[in-house]
């Protein structure tokens, strides 16, 4: 009995003295980085049981930037559910009529939307009294809460809504002429918008794009230098304007007989039938949202995650009861935290480390969901800890001042840590904030 008492106090004393000197290290990594202590949160834990094995601020309210994402998403997915698709569908009714009911699918192609038509050209439909749209899945709120309006022409930050369509981006097409004349600019498809061309052909590319708010939002100064053919994406100002003008080019298209408005109108529950319908795949959105950080998609996903929790029109507020469900069902505390977007965009968005590590830590049990977290070498980590290849399986934030990444490292001895590291820190540069991040995570593969 003496000897396995002792046994135990040997194999205490050396786990001690291990997570010691990790702790140790930890401090002398974030001294070394110049980075204010203050500015960082950190939270390790056991995956499996949840026990602190290092922590900093763990409760300070932080903005997690995109890492928000993993809450988000998870949530949304359980309410969603694994066989969800967005659907875009064109119905007829007994009286000649169509009805296009939009399903918010952050995937629709102006491409899609024809086929649409074309089927039903195919079945003999022409001159259709009314083409009424459904637009009740979402509210007409199309940006998050506390969203940067100086964001506004950032092609990662869209407008997000029941009418989205090709990225909700218009992709302005600028050609060179004449060495020293004007550049040609224009749309890749049409959308009634005025451009101060001051773009010069010359010797090299470098185009400034800006909207020229205090006279109207379209109203869009392009200046610089071109030499070759260039692309820039910004998003739709009006997103439901833009909707109805690629469905006038679809029906024109087919020649479909059609050339009134596109009133919007619910589906009637009968005498109406299918003619086609586009769908896609939540697979699809899991990936985008995980490894491309996509917000355009997060914002869908969890505004219809909403609408279902509902059963009705979604709404942000929506969406944001649904989540504390979700988090009341894994009994995650949630009282010092608030999430205002699906996104993790929104400065409003606060969370703690603590909240972050203990939520990683219950859904740990869910190879499913850390399997479908970008490992180095995929997404947002294409270049970065390429030496942890399948050991790192994590979500990165990045904001303006803030660098965060989250998720879960399995360290050279075969354990499963969960992990969150937010730095919020207007005084260095985004490469020293996510140097430290990679010292860091380097330190719990190694050391643990």
């Amino acid at each position: 009995m003496k000897k396995l008492i002792n046994t135990i106090l040997a194999i205490t004393i050396a786990v001690t003295t291990q997570l010691t000197a990790f702790s140790n290290n930890i401090d002398k990594i974030i001294f070394k980085s110049g980075i204010n202590k203050s500015a960082i949160s950190i939270s390790v834990k056991d995956a499996k049981t949840g026990k602190n094995v290092y922590k900093l601020n763990e409760h300070q309210p932080k903005m997690p930037a995109s890492t928000l994402k993993l809450v988000t998403l998870a949530a949304s997915l359980d309410t969603l559910g694994k066989d969800y698709k967005f659907s875009t569908e064109l119905y007829k009714s007994t009286n000649n009529e169509l009805y296009l009911k939009l399903g918010a699918d952050p995937f629709l192609s102006s491409y899609n939307l024809k086929n649409l038509f074309v089927a039903a050209k195919d079945k003999n439909i022409y001159e259709p009294k009314t083409i009424y749209i459904d637009d009740f899945i979402f509210d007409d709120v199309e940006w998050g809460e506390g969203w940067q309006w100086d964001d506004d022409l950032n092609p990662l930050m869209p407008k997000f809504s029941s009418y989205n369509i090709d990225k909700n981006l218009l992709n302005i097409v600028i050609t060179p002429s004449s060495i020293g004349s004007p550049a040609n600019i224009s749309l890749d498809k049409f959308y009634p918008v005025t451009f101060m061309n001051m773009v010069t052909t010359g010797d090299h590319n470098d185009i400034v794009v800006a909207r020229n708010n205090s006279i109207s939002q379209d109203i869009i100064n392009v200046q610089g230098t071109i030499t070759k053919r260039a692309v820039v994406s910004i998003p739709v100002n009006n997103p439901k304007r833009y909707f109805k003008l690629r469905v006038e080019d679809a029906i024109r298209s087919v020649k479909l007989g059609y050339y009134g408005k596109f009133p919007q109108k619910k589906l009637p529950a009968s005498n109406v039938y299918l003619v086609e319908k586009i769908e896609h795949s939540i697979d699809d959105a899991i990936s985008e949202i995980l490894k491309n950080s996509n917000n355009l998609v997060a914002e869908s996903v969890f505004k219809a995650a909403g609408a279902k929790y509902v059963n009705n029109t979604g709404s942000q507020q929506n969406s944001i009861d649904m989540l504390n469900a979700y988090l009341d069902k894994i009994n995650i505390n949630h009282e010092n935290i608030k999430i205002v977007d699906g996104s993790g965009v929104s400065k409003n968005n606060i969370v703690t480390a603590d909240f972050m590590s203990n939520f990683l830590c219950a859904m740990s049990s869910n190879e499913n969901y850390i399997n479908s977290l970008p490992t180095p070498g995929e997404g947002t980590l294409a270049k970065r800890m390429l030496y942890f290849k399948d050991k790192l399986h994590a979500k990165t934030g990045t904001l303006s001042d803030v660098s965060s990444i989250a998720g879960y490292i399995t360290t050279r001895n075969g354990k499963l840590y969960a992990f969150d590291i937010t730095i919020n820190d207007p005084k260095s540069k985004n490469s020293e904030k996510k140097s430290l991040e990679e010292y860091i995570i380097r330190e719990i593969y190694s050391s643990l």
